[in-house]
C-alpha cells in the first residue's frame, strides 16, 4: 500500500510540472504572435501552478508574465503597476538563489518602460496635458525610485490637473522621503545656438567645453530646496478639503523646520484667514513685513491677501509700498486701481434700490457722481504707471483703462486703450 501512495505521489508531481510547462509554452508561443489577449489567458492558468514551480521554471515564468502584462507597451496603468511588480518580483527571485538568467532582460525591459514613460510624459507636457504627464512621471518613480524628482513633478502637475487625493499622496510620500530636491546643475552655453545647457555630470560638461569646445561659460548652480514647498503644498491642499486642523499641523511643522521663511509665514497667514482668524493673520503679515520690509514681492502678496481678506486698507498701504519699492510692478498697479473701480461697484447695490422721488433721484446722482470719482481715481493710477514706464507694454493696464472708460462713458479713451491693448496682444 505505501508503494502504491508513493507511486500515485510521483505521478502526481509529474503530472503537475508536465502542466506547467503546457502553460509556460502555451505563454511563449502566444507572446512569439503577440497574441496578449491569449497570453493573459495562459499566465492565469499557470498562476494557479506558481507554488509548485522549480526556481528556474519560476524566473523564466515572471519574465513571461512581465512580458505579457506590458503587451508591447500597451498596457493599461493598473497592468503597468504590475509589470514593475513583476520585475521587480523577478529580479529579487533570482537573487535570492543566485542565477541572474533573466535579471539583464528584466532591466533592458524597466530601461524601455522607462524611456516610453518619460517620451510620454514629455510629449504630454508639451501639449499641456497635464493628467496624462502626472501618471507618466509617478510612472517613472516607481521605476527607478532614485529619480524621486519625477515624482515632484507628479505631486505639482496632479494639483494642477484638481486631482488633489493623488499630489497629496505624493506630497506626503514626499515629505516622508525627506526629499528636498537640493542639486548641483553642471551647465554650458552651446556656441551654437546660444543657449544655455544642463549636463548629467560634471565630466560631461567639461569634456564638451575644454575638449570638443562645443561650449563655453561652464557654471555650477545649485537648485534650492523643494522641501518648504512640499509640506506649504500639503497644508494648502489639507485646506482645499477642509481639513483646516491637518492644514495648520503641516504649516506648524513647516514653520518649525524652516523658521525663517517668509512665504511659509505668508502661507500660515493664508490659512489663518480661510479658518476665520484674521487677527492672527495680520499678525503673520507683520512678522513677515518686519524680517523683510523692502521686497517688492513680499508686499505685493501681503496685498493680495489682504485683499481676499477685505481688509482693503492694508491691501492699499501694501501696494503702494509695492510701487514704491518696484515702479514697474505692473500687477500692483492694477490691484491699487482695482481696489478704487471696485468702491465705485459697490455703490451699485444702493443706486439700484432707489426709486423715482426727488429725494432719490438727488441721492442716487451723489452716488453716481462719487462712483465717477473713484473710477477717474482707478484710471488716474494706472495713467500715472504707463507714464512712469513708458517702456512697459503690458496688455492687461490697458483692458482695464478701456474698461473704466467704458463705463465712464468716455468712448475716446475707451478706443485709444482698447486699441492699444489689442496691438500687444496681436505682438506677443
Amino acid at each position: 500500500m505505501k508503494k502504491l501512495m508513493t507511486l500515485v505521489l510521483i505521478f502526481t508531481v509529474a503530472t503537475m510540472s508536465f502542466a506547467q510547462k503546457n502553460e509556460v509554452k502555451a505563454i511563449e508561443k502566444a507572446l512569439k504572435n503577440s497574441n496578449y489577449a491569449d497570453a493573459k489567458s495562459a499566465v492565469s492558468a499557470a498562476e494557479s501552478l506558481m507554488g509548485n514551480m522549480d526556481e528556474k521554471m519560476k524566473a523564466k515564468f515572471l519574465f513571461l508574465k512581465a512580458q505579457t502584462l506590458y503587451a508591447g507597451g500597451a498596457a493599461s496603468d493598473a497592468d503597468m503597476n504590475k509589470v514593475i511588480a513583476t520585475l521587480d518580483e523577478l529580479k529579487n527571485h533570482e537573487s535570492s538563489i543566485g542565477k541572474l538568467r533573466y535579471t539583464e532582460d528584466a532591466n533592458e525591459m524597466k530601461t524601455e518602460i522607462y524611456n516610453s514613460f518619460l517620451n510620454k510624459a514629455n510629449e504630454a507636457f508639451k501639449n499641456n496635458n497635464v493628467g496624462v504627464a502626472a501618471k507618466a512621471y509617478a510612472n517613472i518613480y516607481r521605476i527607478s525610485p532614485k529619480d524621486t524628482i519625477y515624482l515632484y513633478n507628479a505631486a505639482l502637475l496632479a494639483a494642477q490637473n484638481n486631482d488633489y487625493d493623488t499630489s497629496l499622496k505624493h506630497f506626503i510620500e514626499l515629505k516622508e522621503l525627506g526629499y528636498t530636491g537640493i542639486k548641483m546643475n553642471y551647465i554650458a552655453t552651446n556656441k551654437e545656438t546660444g543657449g544655455e545647457e544642463f549636463f548629467p555630470e560634471k565630466a560631461n560638461r567639461d569634456f564638451a567645453v575644454k575638449t570638443l569646445k562645443t561650449h563655453i561659460k561652464p557654471v555650477d548652480r545649485k537648485e534650492e530646496s523643494k522641501r518648504a514647498n512640499i509640506v506649504k503644498n500639503i497644508a494648502f491642499i489639507y485646506v482645499s478639503q477642509g481639513n483646516n486642523e491637518k492644514a495648520l499641523a503641516a504649516i506648524n511643522d513647516a514653520r518649525n523646520e524652516f523658521p525663517d521663511d517668509n512665504n511659509l509665514i505668508l502661507t500660515e497667514a493664508t490659512i489663518q484667514i480661510k479658518v476665520g482668524n484674521n487677527d492672527k493673520a495680520f499678525e503673520l503679515f507683520k512678522e513677515a513685513l518686519k524680517r523683510d520690509p523692502d521686497n517688492p514681492d513680499l508686499n505685493y502678496n501681503v496685498g493680495i491677501t489682504a485683499m481676499e481678506a477685505e481688509q482693503y486698507d492694508v491691501a492699499k498701504n501694501a501696494f503702494e509700498q509695492t510701487l514704491r519699492l518696484k515702479p514697474d510692478y505692473a500687477n500692483a498697479a492694477l490691484n491699487l486701481s482695482f481696489l478704487e473701480v471696485n468702491k465705485g461697484n459697490a455703490m451699485n447695490d444702493e443706486m439700484n434700490t432707489l426709486g423715482n422721488s426727488a429725494a432719490d433721484n438727488k441721492r442716487y446722482d451723489q452716488l453716481k457722481a462719487k462712483k465717477n470719482e473713484l473710477f477717474k481715481t482707478g484710471a488716474k493710477i494706472l495713467e500715472d504707471f504707463v507714464s512712469n514706464n513708458p517702456d512697459l507694454e503690458n496688455a492687461d493696464i490697458y483692458n482695464q483703462l478701456a474698461n473704466i472708460y467704458s463705463a465712464l462713458g468716455e468712448m475716446d479713451k475707451f478706443k485709444i486703450n482698447k486699441d492699444k491693448a489689442k496691438a500687444i496682444e496681436a505682438g506677443n
